[in-house]
């Protein structure tokens, strides 16, 4: 996907969900699902969550910075060439940020 879709459809679902911007998480990983519910200790089932794969890992990390620069957690900086994924979640008292 374009960078511009990923942005508009993590910006979308963030929208749907609830909560202000700074009450989310945003990174960047190549394999998402597994950084989302063994690395972040995400719900499969109950929480609020998404991803998106890129068309570059240069275009994963520009949408992690866009996301990270409207007040999301998160910090840059992270993967490899290989890091193609865009995720989102909620942060709960159970997540590990």
């Amino acid at each position: 996907m374009s960078k511009e879709q990923v942005f508009a459809e993590i910006k979308a679902h963030i929208a749907h969900c609830g909560g202000s911007y700074s009450s989310w998480y945003a990174g960047i990983a190549s394999d998402a699902r597994d950084r989302l519910f063994s690395g972040h200790c995400v719900k499969e089932h109950g929480d609020s969550w998404i991803y998106r794969t890129c068309d570059s890992d240069e275009d994963a990390r520009t949408v992690e910075n866009a996301l990270l620069s409207l007040g999301m957690k998160g910090g840059p900086c992270g993967g490899d060439q290989t890091t193609k994924s865009v995720y989102a979640y909620k942060i709960g008292s159970h997540t590990t940020e």
